[in-house]
């Protein structure tokens, strides 16, 4: 269980932050009049959030693969 969690800490933070994110943007930003599709409800933007922290940190992994020639 330990091994999974250090392989893949760094898609946890993205997700935990991209969640953070996400509601921080419904709570300051938002949608006023209600008719955003996505930023009208805290549950999806937070949804969306984490999908995109996900997304954005997945790029920073690296391969520890070794190429052979």
């Amino acid at each position: 269980m330990k091994e999974f969690f250090t392989k893949h800490w760094l898609k946890f933070a993205g997700i935990l932050a991209g969640a953070i994110g996400g509601y921080l943007y419904y709570h300051f930003i938002g949608c006023g009049t209600g008719a955003c599709p996505i930023t009208s409800n805290p549950w999806r933007v937070t949804a969306y959030g984490s999908v995109m922290g996900l997304l954005i940190f997945d790029i920073f992994k690296t391969d520890k693969k070794e190429v052979k020639k």
